[in-house]
């Protein structure tokens, strides 16, 4: 996931789905809520530490890594701006 595109796509899609799914009423307000909650503890840091470990910033075994607070902080241009 070298590409920013493709990264921006990544985290920014399925936010927008749990969004526009609630915002129709597709889904409750509380199962939108758990879906927000696992966006943010699971599957963003897994992303961020997907991105980092395809660019060799990390090592793939420490995208785990990324769950801690504030560690996608000191990535914050490779992620973001690169």
């Amino acid at each position: 996931m070298k590409n920013i595109v493709i990264y921006y796509l990544c985290i920014l899609g399925p936010l927008a789905l749990v969004f526009w799914m609630n915002s129709t009423d597709l889904i409750s307000s509380r199962f939108s809520l758990l879906l927000i909650t696992l966006y943010v503890f699971f599957y963003r840091p897994y992303i961020d530490g997907k991105r980092l470990s395809d660019k060799k910033i990390i090592a793939k075994k420490d995208i785990w890594k990324m769950v801690l607070p504030g560690s996608h902080m000191k990535y914050f241009s490779e992620l973001y701006l690169k």
